[in-house]
Formats: C-alpha cells, structure tokens, sequence
C-alpha cells in the first residue's frame, strides 16, 4: 500500500514537471498570404490587428500580392507605414509604367505624345505587345522601399523570415525564392501574365507563383512552425455578366485550379482569415481603403484565437524601425551586363552616372527613368552592395528590347485640319545602334507626312535629319491677301490652298533632359494660291507664292512641364531662328531676311486648380516683299507649326502681320480624375513693323475669352471650347479631340 501511494506521489510530480516544461515552449508562427491583386491590400488591414495582439510572427509565405506585402513587413516596415506607402502610390501610373515626362529628351517627349496604340511591326507583321506593362515602375519602387537591406540577402535572415512562391513558365513548375535580391524576387512573383511582362532570374524566366501556388501553406508548415495564419484574398468564380475583360477572363481560369486546390489547404490552417471582397476585383485599387478595412474586418473576427495564441508565446514580437540608407551615394564601380547593341558610355550617358562619383537614390532612379524612357530596354535590373571602403558597388542587368520595328497609330480632329488619322512605322537601329527612324502619314481632309531620323548621342552632338509637309484648305477673309493685289469687288472670303514642305538637317547637344541647343540649316517650298479667281481671265487660280526657301536655322529648348495638354506644374520655352539666304520660284523680288520666334510659359497648381501663364512673340527683319512667312493669327486645337498661331476667340488664319505678341492666362479646375473645366484669356497684337512704328505698346488689338470642358483619353485629350472676341464680336466653338499631330 505504502509502495503505491509512492508511485502514485511520483506520477504526479512527473507530470507536472512535463506540464511545466510545455509551458515553457514557446510556440512558432507562420503566416501565409495569398495572392488577389489589389485584393491583397486586405493584408494590410488583417496585419494591423495581428500586430495590435502582440503575435509574434516567426515566418512569412506569400505569392504575389501576398508576396509584396509580406515582404515587405518581413523587411521591418510596420503594417501602418505599409499603409501609408500604399495610399500614396498612383496605381494606374505605376502598372502602366507611366514614366516622368521629364524623363524623356526633347525628342522622346514629341514622340510620345502623338499615338494612341503602338504595335510590335517586326518583319512588317503586326504583333501583340507580351505584356500591358514591363513593370518598371514596380521594381524601382520596390528597391527605394528595400535598400535598407544591402542588397542581396539570404531570405531567412531578415527581420522576419520569409518566402515567396513564382511559376517557371517554361516547365510549370513551382519556385520557392529564399535569397537573392528582394525587389526582384517580389517583381518575379507578382508577374501577372499578360498585366505584366516575366522575370528572368537565376537562368529561369518566371511569372507569378498564383498560376501554380496561390496559398503556400504546405511550404510555410515546412519551415518548423506550429502555427499557420492565412490570410485568403483570392477570388471566387465569377457569373457572365462580371466577366467584362480578357483580364476577368485569364484570371477565372486560373481561379479554376486554386478554388480545389483551397478545399484541401483550408484544413490545413489553424486560422483562417477570408475578408470579405467579392466586390472587388484585381485592379480595385482605386478603393484600397475600403479594402484594408475588409481585412481589418475579418481579422477582428479571429481576434480571440489570435490573443489566445499571443499568451502562448514566451518572448514577444519585436518591433522593427526601417533605416533609410544615406541620401548620398559614394559610387566606385559600375557592373553592367546584358548590353550587347548598346555601349557602356551610351548606358552610362543615359543613366548619368559615373565612376568614381558622388550621386543620390533619387537621381539614380531619374537615370533609370531616362534610360527606360529610350524603349530600347524591356527590363532594367540594378541593385546596390557597400563595399568595405564604405562606398557602393552597382550591378546593372540590362534585358534589351528584340523589337525593332513598331507600328503606331493615332486619330485627331481640330477645326483647321479637320479629320485624320495616324499611322506610324518606326525603325530601331537602322543604321546604326544608337539610331531611330520614323515616317508618319496622316491621312485624311488633308494629307501630311513627318520622316525624323535622329542618331542619339546622349549629351554629345546628336544628329538629326527631318522632313515633313503641311497641307490645309480653308476660307480666309479676302483683304488678308487681295489688298496688294487687286480691289476685291465682291469678294469677302477665298478659299486657300497651303503648302509647306520643310527639310531639315541639324546637330543638337542636351543639358539635362530640360535644355535642348542646336543649329542646322533649312529648306522650305512655300505654295498658297487660291482657285477662287484669278488674277486674269486666262488664270483659273491665283498664286500668292510658289518658291524654294533656303536658310541657316538655331533652336533653344527648355521644358520641364509634367503635361503638354493639362500640365500641373513646370516652365517652358522654345525659340527659333531663321536666316533666309536664297529663294527660287515665283519670288523674284526675294531679298536676304531673318524671322526670329519664342513663345515662354509655366504653370502652378493650387490643390485641385492649376494656372498657367504663357507669352509669345515673332518678327521679321528684312525684305518687305516676301509675305508668305507672315504670322497667322487664330484658331484652337492644332499643333503648332509654321508661322500659324492658335488664339481662342478667333477662328484659324483671321489675321495676319510680320510681328505679333501673343499672352495667354488659362485656370484648369480638375473636376475629378481627368476631367477638366477650365477658362481661357488670350490678347495679342499683329501686323507689319510694330517694333518700328512702335504699335505693339499702343494698346491690345485683340482678345478672347473661352471657356472649356478637356477629358484625357487614351487616345489623347478631348476639349470642347465655347469663345468670344469682343473686337469681331464673334463667337466660336472649337472641338479638339486626340493628340495633336
């Protein structure tokens, strides 16, 4: 009996030392978050309540979306900075790989502000781009948001550790990325197909890792932990009528395999939070605050379970501050790979770095802007390594573009040119590496064409050779071109034929992307000529020119405006001169002359209104007799191009003269996302010598007054203008729709 009661003393002791050892266990953590695309912003939300229940989190798994936030907090940042980096992002500019106008030299900017849809045209076979966006612009912001980690780590050793799961495209097989460099690793496994271009890394091309791996639970339980925390924000399947585009459509297929895979991992998760964001979709993320609050929402309703597992835990979670690297940058040595038609020095040119040299995060990300805004490079990689001298080593792993040819198109309307439409053939690297070729034909009420080739040479002298014809029909009124000739009688308006070929050639030099500096020389064929009479009864027509103009010409540029159409902040000027030395054709009255332009403006946003004020100017010395370089006053809409001015309250060629000035005050209120109303007030004075005779101070020959509704379009901006000109007492309407061209 004794024995027994001994034995019995003995078990008791024993267990409760087991007791007290379990006790002391402390209990490991894994968190796995799911893929969605902007549904994925729920994680946010859900780990703003895990962190408020003092969880420790000991390991992180994520996929795509899942992958970027989770990597993110693993990397130290807290769920309230993740918070606030997310609101502050613009999403459609950082999918679409919006790069900065500024970004682009004086000749990138032309070109990209004319065409609506550019096609791959290789081999002249029409072609679909792989990708909406190469996703750039994620990249950069992922390695601003990840440089206090110092470049490539292991995975496992970072404040939390942590994993993401991509595809390999080529075998479609999972990959698990634990080391490496994060921001391509996160980019690597929110490659969403066709949103997103894949990912070369580690010899393999990758996509995102929903397409075979949506929710890593089974990877994460791998890694030791005790615990599994999901957060599932993945879709569910969608009816006819939700299925609206080739995105909804690509994404319910692959919704297909992970809603099975979901009914064997569910089980699989201790806890299990599911916010509530059916009513999203993967590109919501103009509603992220609502979807944060979802995951606020469904965190809270585990919030017992997850307090309850915070008391098991016997050390606490850490709290993370992220450390910002230095603003300054001691570079000593640039790796660049990758660049097999692109030299070192155009690279470098373009990025505008050097070494050894001193530079800063800011202006290295505007090189990779400058450099990705050639279209030359389908993705640019870089990261950063200290040195033991404390200066910084930069890899730099180019992927260049195969496509040498692009197929542009464009529409436009205006109340001069009427209706055309664009179409563009593009050639890269034509004859040389550093080469671009383009032929535009505008096709419509009136025919044009533009040829450009430019030999870019970065911040030496490029080359440049252009060539482009101008032709319109319009009614003007009589006395602008009968007075000297004859007495009009009965005639009020003609109608005039306008002509002008120009061909260029000029060397250019850049400082900066903002200053533009050349000099070249210019032959332009004038024609006007009118069939509404003619001078005797044998003339069908009247001819007011028909000569070959020769002349030198110098150009200033400067441009640091966000947007040529609606812009929000920044100045411009452009002037130009031209010294007309020979002349063949019809003018055998020509003598030597000089015709100088400007025109200068800036505008200031003031929160939702913006004001611009601009001015501008011409005149000519020399050579009385020569009018067909005249200034024309009038019109809205087109772009701006020989001696033919736009002025609001005056329709197209209204007035004429040898010297005008021009100011210009417009205040644009954006109603909401790209849509405008906005007033305009325009004076100017025209006419013959008024720096001689003094005319230009005596007083405003001319105003307008306009007011307008603009909306930015794909395809370029739409604007409606209703203007008056107390002087005519006229009104007009103007319509001006698509980039101008």
């Amino acid at each position: 009996m004794r024995l027994t009661a001994l034995l019995f003393v003995f078990l008791l002791l024993m267990g409760t030392v087991s007791n007290a050892q379990q006790d002391t266990t402390d209990v490991k953590v894994g968190l796995v978050l799911s893929g969605g695309g902007a549904k994925g912003l729920a994680h946010i939300g859900a780990l703003k309540v895990i962190e408020e229940s003092g969880l420790r989190i000991d390991y992180i798994g994520g996929t795509s979306m899942g992958a970027i936030v989770g990597g993110l907090y693993a990397s130290g940042y807290s769920a309230a900075q993740l918070d606030s980096i997310f609101r502050a992002q613009d999403f459609d500019k950082l999918i679409q790989d919006e790069l900065p106008r500024d970004a682009r030299t004086f000749y990138e900017k032309a070109d990209a502000e004319k065409y609506a849809i550019t096609l791959p045209f290789d081999g002249f076979k029409v072609g679909v781009p792989a990708s909406l966006s190469k996703g750039q612009n994620v990249y950069n912001l992922l390695w601003q948001l990840t440089q206090h980690l110092g470049g490539e780590v292991d995975f496992k050793a970072m404040p939390i550790p942590f994993f993401c799961m991509a595809t390999d495209v080529e075998r479609g097989t999972p990959v698990m990325l634990e080391s490496g460099y994060l921001p391509r690793a996160l980019t690597a496994s929110g490659a969403l197909p066709s949103l997103f271009s894949p990912v070369e890394l580690n010899e393999r091309v990758l996509i995102d890792g929903g397409v075979v791996n949506n929710y890593p639970v089974d990877e994460l339980r791998a890694k030791g932990m005790d615990i599994i925390i999901g957060i599932d924000v993945q879709d569910e399947l969608r009816d006819r009528e939700e299925l609206g585009s080739a995105l909804d459509i690509l994404v319910q297929i692959n919704n297909f395999r992970t809603i099975q895979a979901m009914e064997t991992k569910i089980p699989k998760t201790d806890i299990y939070i599911n916010p509530a964001i059916d009513e999203f979709t993967v590109v919501s993320f103009d509603q992220g605050s609502a979807i944060v609050q979802s995951g606020v929402d469904a965190a809270l309703e585990q919030l017992d379970a997850l307090n309850e597992l915070a008391s098991k835990q016997q050390k606490a979670a850490l709290i993370y501050n992220v450390k910002q690297p230095s603003a300054k940058l001691k570079i000593n040595q640039v790796d660049i790979s990758g660049n097999d038609k692109y030299s070192r020095s155009y690279v470098l040119g373009k990025l505008r770095l050097r070494s050894p040299s001193e530079t800063s995060f800011a202006s290295f990300s505007d090189g990779v802007n400058n450099l990705m805004a050639t279209g030359n490079f389908q993705a640019i990689d870089y990261d950063f390594n200290r040195t033991e001298d404390d200066s910084t080593k930069v890899s730099i792993r180019l992927k260049e573009s195969n496509s040498r040819m692009l197929l542009r198109l464009g529409a436009h309307y205006d109340n001069l040119y009427k209706s055309a439409a664009l179409v563009n053939v593009t050639f890269k690297r034509l004859l040389t590496n550093n080469d671009i070729a383009s032929f535009d034909l505008v096709a419509g009420d009136n025919l044009r064409y533009n040829f450009d080739y430019y030999v870019d040479k970065g911040y030496y002298w490029s080359i440049g050779l252009r060539s482009y014809l101008n032709e319109f029909e319009t009614n003007v009124g009589q006395e602008l071109f009968l007075n000297d000739l004859i007495d009009p009688g009965q005639i009020n308006q003609l109608a005039l034929e306008y002509f002008e070929w120009t061909n260029q050639f000029y060397v250019q030099t850049l400082f900066g992307n903002a200053f533009a500096f050349g000099v070249g020389v210019e032959h332009k064929k004038m024609i006007q000529f009118s069939d509404t009479f003619g001078l005797t009864p044998d003339d069908s027509r009247t001819y007011f020119d028909d000569t070959d103009y020769g002349s030198l010409l110098g150009f200033l540029k400067f441009d640091t405006r966000d947007d040529v159409y609606f812009p929000t902040k920044g100045f411009f000027f452009e002037g130009q001169m031209n010294v007309y030395l020979t002349a063949s054709g019809r003018n055998d009255r020509f003598e030597e002359f000089s015709i100088a332009k400007a025109r200068l403006g800036g505008a200031k946003r003031f929160g939702d209104f913006t004001i611009f004020l601009g001015t501008e100017g011409g005149f000519k010395v020399g050579d009385d007799s020569t009018r067909a370089f005249d200034f024309f006053l009038g019109g809205f809409g087109f772009r701006q191009t020989g001696n033919l001015m736009p002025f609001v309250g005056l329709e197209p060629m209204s007035f004429r003269g040898d010297t005008y000035l021009k100011a210009d005050l417009r205040l644009d209120y954006e109603l909401f996302a790209n849509n405008h109303l906005f007033g305009v007030v325009n004076i100017a004075n025209i006419g013959n010598n008024l720096f001689t005779n003094k005319e230009w101070i005596d007083g405003i020959d001319y105003s307008g007054f306009g007011l307008g509704y603009g909306f930015e379009t794909f395809a370029g901006p739409l604007q409606l203008i209703y203007s008056y000109s107390p002087e005519i007492a006229e009104s007009n309407w103007y319509v001006s729709l698509g980039f101008w061209f």
